[in-house]
This record gives structure tokens, C-alpha cells and sequence, in this order.
């Protein structure tokens, strides 16, 4: 296997930063959020033709529709390798559209580093210009590099709803995923907790809160016994967390609510630990007999942990922070969930958080440091010279 110089990777991303830093910028511009269809649409042209301009034309490109989502668009570059290796990111932000227009940049941090900062520039609109910087780079060094699919999916922060299924295909179709979420200070992103948004409906009697309260069964006090042992079912050392984000109910405060909801966010590091939550939820009864309990078990992302296959990708991408002389390449644990959790899930080698150095993801102000723009970049780069051939006779 032939590697990628390091030293030549790493300049040539550092005399092309004030670039890719431009090009990160343009789309931070460009508002995307998950519920606004039109700014998806039109961000994915943008990002679309970013990558026509900095790579050329793809060899086979597809926009998959998303429905009430955005749309999922892959592109294909035919390497000059064996290999063949997914790059994965989202387009989509939290922030609503017209975040931008009161949007203020933070101040340098205490060590005097620069930042910037805009809706969606950490999480994770420099993960996708970096990928495609890196495939321009890797391509520009001469020695052969792997087929690159770029998936790009606009509903990754609502659950990758109409994305999952491409997602599954198309890296069940490669040798290694590699996915441009945002780095965990630096650390790339081994295991993520799985997690699911459950809907509890509780269904009682109403009546005449005044007149008649005893012919009233409260759906709202049942549900508030229900979430109160729900809370209990949380087990923090084993990773398993337990939130009710939203609760809604009642039609009148003079009237025994008949019907309320709650939304419940967990997240669980094992698929033990899922089984077990599924099975201490079920078993939840409340105090009124009348009210009738009802949940919903959406799990929307598994669990990803760190298999031996990604423990090889792992391996070699520690090869490449070495000779670019950063040492060994970190790696974390985190609770949150991406798209890399449904490529785990099928047992393929993967990793995450390749992207952006920064913080404050879904939080405003969040932010990047441009000056590790170069060696992000150069570090996929290097990866994918690795993964020319593929990953089992990488090894």
C-alpha cells in the first residue's frame, strides 16, 4: 500500500486554507434548516456545485427525494484505486431560517486563537467543504486514491428520516465510511450512544372540575406519574439518560384533562440496555386505572460502538496524525447520535467526528478554529490515499 507524504499533504492544505475557509463561509451563508424546504433545496444546488467546482463533474450523481425532508444527494468520483470510500455529511442546521441576520461573532479565545462562528458551521458545514477539499488534495498528490461517494442528506438533525435508506445502501456499496461530523475537541468519535424519541399518550375521562371532579380521571396527573418513573428508569453509569423534553394536555383548566402527551428523549450506550428500557417503560402502571397508558418506541439510531473493523480505520488514521506529527489521534465516546450509528449497526467499519475543531454544537455562538482547518483537511486526505486498496488489505 502506498501512502500519501504526509509533509507534501499537509503544506498544500495549509496554502489552500484561505480557500477553504471561503468556501466554508459561503455555505454558512446560506441558511439550511431542517423545516425549510426551499432553503434545503437550495443549499444542496449550492453544495452541489461547490463540488463540480473544486472536483469537476462526478462520474454518476443522484438526488434522492426526501419528501417533507430534504433531499439526499450522492456523487460519485471513480478513483484510481481499488478502494471505495464513503464520505457522509448533513447539510441541514437546528437554526431557523433568519438566525443569520442577528448572528454576532464571539471574541477570540483566552489564548488568542481566532474563531468563527455562524449557524451551522461546526456542526457541520466545515466537515463538508474538508471532504471535498480532501478528495482534491489526496487526487492532486498523484498516487492513487479510492472511489469517493459523497452522501449529503438534509434531515440528519430530524432522525435521517428519508435518508437512512440510502445511507445503508450506499455504504453496504464501499470499503470504509468516514463521516465529517464535527471532531469532540479534537478526538474523533469512536462510539455514540443510541437513541430514540418516545410518545406517551395518556387517555382519561374528563369531566366538570368543579361539579363533578370525581368522575373525572387526569390524564395529566397519570402522565405525570408515568414520567416521574420513567425519570427512574435512567441508569447514568451504564450511559442510559432519560429526558421529557415536551409535555401537552388538557382543553381547559376547569375541566379533568382526557387526554395528554409527553415526548420523551433517551439515549442508551448498548443494545442491552435498549431491551431493558423498552421492557421498565412497558411495565410503568399509575395510580388511576382509568387512564390509559400508551407508548410509542421510536428508536430512530442503534448504538455505535467501536468494532474491530473500525478499530483497523482507527488504526490507520493514527498513521496519518503521526507523520504529520500531531502523536496519536484521540478518540471519545460521546451521547450524541449520527448517521454513523445505522453504518455501525450493519457491522461496517466506520468512523466519525473527522470534521471540524471547534465547539458550541446546536448552541449559539458555535464556533470553529480556522487554523486546524489545514490538518483536518489533510488528515482525510491522508485516509483516503490509505484506503486506496481496501480496508482488509490495509491492515
Amino acid at each position: 500500500m502506498t501512502a500519501l507524504p504526509a509533509a507534501v499533504l499537509t503544506a498544500r492544505a495549509h496554502d489552500v486554507s484561505p480557500e477553504i475557509v471561503t468556501d466554508i463561509l459561503t455555505l454558512v451563508r446560506h441558511e439550511t434548516s431542517s423545516y425549510d424546504l426551499p432553503g434545503l433545496a437550495a443549499g444542496l444546488d449550492l453544495l452541489h456545485a461547490l463540488a463540480v467546482h473544486r472536483l469537476d463533474r462526478p462520474d454518476h450523481a443522484q438526488r434522492h427525494p426526501g419528501g417533507k425532508c430534504g433531499d439526499t444527494l450522492t456523487l460519485t468520483y471513480t478513483g484510481t484505486g481499488a478502494g471505495h470510500v464513503v464520505l457522509i455529511g448533513h447539510y441541514d442546521t437546528v437554526w431557523p431560517t433568519g438566525t443569520l441576520a442577528g448572528w454576532e461573532q464571539p471574541e477570540g479565545s483566552g489564548d488568542g486563537r481566532e474563531k468563527l462562528s455562524g449557524p451551522g458551521i461546526f456542526d457541520m458545514k466545515t466537515g463538508l467543504v474538508q471532504g471535498i477539499w480532501a478528495l482534491r488534495l489526496a487526487r492532486a498528490s498523484g498516487v492513487p486514491v479510492p472511489t469517493v461517494t459523497f452522501l449529503f442528506n438534509g434531515d440528519e438533525e430530524i432522525g435521517s428520516l428519508s435518508s437512512r435508506p440510502v445511507i445503508e445502501e450506499v455504504a453496504q456499496q464501499a470499503d470504509a465510511t468516514l463521516v465529517m461530523e464535527p471532531t469532540a475537541h479534537g478526538a474523533v468519535k469512536t462510539a455514540r450512544k443510541g437513541c430514540g424519541i418516545f410518545r406517551v399518550t395518556a387517555t382519561g375521562v374528563e369531566a366538570h372540575a368543579g361539579l363533578a371532579p370525581q368522575d373525572g380521571a387526569s390524564a395529566i396527573t397519570a402522565l405525570s406519574e408515568f414520567v416521574v418513573a420513567a425519570a427512574a428508569v435512567a441508569a447514568p453509569g451504564k450511559g442510559t439518560t432519560i429526558n421529557t423534553g415536551l409535555i401537552k394536555g388538557g382543553s381547559g383548566t376547569n375541566v379533568v384533562a382526557g387526554q395528554a402527551t409527553a415526548s420523551i428523549d433517551i439515549r442508551v450506550s448498548s443494545e442491552a440496555e435498549r431491551l431493558r428500557v423498552d421492557d421498565a417503560l412497558d411495565a410503568i402502571r399509575v395510580s388511576d386505572r382509568r387512564v390509559r397508558i400508551e407508548i410509542d418506541h421510536a428508536w430512530n439510531r442503534p448504538p455505535m460502538t467501536l468494532t474491530a473493523s473500525s478499530a483497523r480505520l482507527l488504526a490507520l488514521a493514527r498513521e496519518v496524525t503521526r507523520e504529520q506529527g500531531r502523536g496519536d489521534l484521540p478518540d471519545a465516546a460521546v451521547g450524541g447520535a449520527s448517521d454513523a450509528n445505522f453504518v455501525a449497526a450493519l457491522g461496517l467499519p466506520v468512523l466519525c467526528g473527522v470534521g471540524a475543531v471547534g465547539d458550541n454544537a446546536h448552541a449559539r455562538g458555535e464556533f470553529i478554529y480556522p487554523d486546524t482547518v489545514p490538518a483536518q483537511t489533510s488528515l482525510v486526505a491522508g485516509l483516503l490515499g490509505r484506503l486506496a486498496e481496501p480496508l482488509r488489505d490495509c491492515a
